[in-house]
C-alpha cells in the first residue's frame, strides 16, 4: 500500500510508504490530501515548488507537511501530484494540483498542520521507507 490513513482520537494520521525516501514523502503528501478530498477529483494542472532544510528526517518530513498544508491555504488549492527530491540537509519538492472547487471537491475537513504526534521516518528491515505522522484536523 502506497500510503495510508490511521486512526488518532479527533485527529488523523498520514503515512507514506515507498521504495525511496523520496517516495515515501511523495506519498505520505497523497495521504495529506486525501485527509481532505478524493484524490481522484484533483487535476495536476498547476505546479508549486517548494524548499526545506532540516538536519532530521523526521523534522524535514513536518515541514514538508506543514509547507503544503501553507501552500494549500495561501493558495486555495489541493494538490493530487508530488516529486520530492533530497539536496544536502534538505528537499526540493513540487506539488501539482489545482483551486480548491468546492462544488467538484467536497472538502471534508480543514487540515491545520503537522503534529509531532506518531512523527516518524524509518527504514524497515526489508528496505521499505515510511514516513509518518498525526496531522491536526
Amino acid at each position: 500500500m502506497p500510503w495510508e490513513h490511521f486512526s488518532h482520537q479527533a485527529d488523523m494520521g498520514i503515512r507514506g510508504h515507498g521504495a525511496s525516501k523520496e517516495e515515501a514523502f511523495e506519498q505520505a503528501a497523497l495521504a495529506l490530501t486525501a485527509v481532505i478530498t478524493d484524490l481522484e477529483k484533483v487535476e495536476p494542472l498547476t505546479s508549486v515548488t517548494v524548499r526545506r532544510e532540516d538536519m532530521d528526517d523526521e523534522l524535514l518530513f513536518a515541514e514538508w507537511i506543514n509547507a503544503l498544508v501553507y501552500e494549500m491555504a495561501t493558495r486555495k488549492m489541493l494538490f493530487s501530484r508530488f516529486r520530492v527530491a533530497f539536496a544536502g540537509h534538505g528537499l526540493i519538492g513540487e506539488a501539482w494540483g489545482e483551486p480548491v472547487d468546492v462544488g467538484k471537491h467536497q472538502p471534508a475537513v480543514e487540515v491545520k498542520g503537522a503534529t509531532y504526534t506518531g512523527l516518524q521516518v524509518r527504514r524497515e528491515p526489508g528496505g521499505e521507507w515510511v514516513a509518518q505522522c498525526v496531522v491536526d484536523v
